[in-house]
């Protein structure tokens, strides 16, 4: 085989048009701009909060008393969020916990079980449902979700109090965390529902028309080739609703009790998550619980933060086909 000459080898050049160019400005401005927005509300909330994290050092991450103080300076002053990022996790873990299951029924009958027309009606439903301001949902829970969730919450101290989750001290079952986990797994079923389903709308077809041809029922298909192809796009759902979840201010809010007091038994009337902590007491904190609470934000910016991490390491994990 003759190898070319250097003379006959061609450089392949791309030339871009003037289009293409102003696009590619225009998408890579963008992104850059998301990484300055980002970087100076993290250096906002360090630069606000830098006197707590000085004053108190990790132990702002430890305890779970907060005490402004009694003046601006913060004299006597104990503050930290340990208690508010317990809450925030276990709501969040709830919501994913009873949210998930279902986006998956419901993105699976819509994209293989549903008729078109109520497919589309369902599908326009649902997109309604995601842009529901969170403080209707809050209004809606406190008046009409909390009675409901009350007796499944004694249901369950009756049948499982022995295990330590759902035992209570008192039988005090409004405003727990069982409530907002309930009510927040409404909230992120939507967006969760909605990226779940984009992706199994992509699975190929070729392969889920091998498998009925192969003698498999629509279930055995759906097994075989829709769930492994959109693990990734469930992934990706599910922590989309996480990060919302360990967010949401009002709707948390108006159906838990904020108490300083890390609380792993999510029937009892006791808890809180950092943002509504941040909600509660920033109308009338004085200058040094200001800071505290920036400082409560940034600790929140970083676990969302992380959060998105994982998640973004788990769906490319899964996009590759690893296990």
């Amino acid at each position: 085989m003759v190898e070319p000459s250097p003379a006959q080898v061609k450089a392949i050049t791309v030339v871009r048009s003037t289009g293409d160019k102003v696009f590619r400005g225009i998408m890579t401005a963008g992104g850059l701009t998301s990484l300055v927005v980002l970087s100076l509300i993290a250096g906002f909330l360090l630069y606000r909060g830098f006197e707590i994290f000085s004053d108190f050092g990790f132990s702002f991450l430890t305890t779970s008393e907060w005490n402004s103080g009694i003046d601006d300076i913060g004299t006597d002053a104990r503050m930290g969020v340990a208690a508010m990022l317990v809450g925030s996790i276990v709501i969040a873990v709830i919501a994913i916990v009873i949210a998930v299951p279902f986006a998956m029924g419901v993105a699976l009958f819509l994209e293989y079980y549903a008729p078109k027309r109520l497919r589309n009606v369902l599908t326009a439903i649902l997109d309604l449902i995601a842009a529901v301001p969170s403080v209707i949902y809050g209004i809606w829970g406190y008046v009409v979700l909390m009675p409901l969730v009350v007796q499944w919450s004694k249901t369950l101290n009756d049948y499982l109090g022995w295990f330590p989750l759902f035992s209570v001290p008192a039988p005090i079952f409004e405003r727990s965390p069982f409530v907002a986990g309930i009510l927040l797994s409404i909230m992120i079923l939507p967006i969760t529902t909605s990226v779940t389903r984009e992706v199994y709308s992509r699975a190929p077809k070729d392969q889920i028309d091998a498998a009925y041809a192969l003698g498999g029922s629509r279930w055995g298909g759906i097994r075989t080739v829709v769930l492994p192809f959109g693990r990734s796009g469930l992934v990706g759902g599910a922590m989309l609703g996480l990060g919302r979840a360990l967010g949401e201010t009002i709707a948390v809010f108006l159906v838990l009790n904020l108490v300083f007091k890390v609380n792993f038994n999510i029937l009892s009337s006791a808890g809180g998550n950092v943002a509504s902590l941040i909600a509660t007491r920033f109308g009338e904190a004085s200058r040094y619980e200001l800071k505290g609470l920036m400082a409560a934000g940034l600790v929140l910016f970083i676990l969302t933060l992380i959060v998105n991490a994982i998640a973004t390491a788990i769906v490319n994990r899964s996009a590759r086909g690893v296990a």
